[in-house]
């Protein structure tokens, strides 16, 4: 997958680099952001089954 992303980015290395960079900050932004808020609604992180 890497390798497709790399070989579908135009210019020299230097600009790829750097558009990898944005590629993964955008990505966890979003997983920040938007999935995990959304997933938390889901998941009740305070409801255990062990007894102590």
């Amino acid at each position: 997958m890497y390798s497709a992303l790399w070989q579908l980015m135009p210019g020299p290395l230097w600009v790829r680099i750097l558009l990898m960079t944005l590629l993964c900050a955008a990505t966890l932004a979003a997983l920040v952001f938007l999935v995990f808020p959304w997933l938390n609604t889901f998941v009740n992180v305070n409801d255990v089954t062990v007894n102590q």
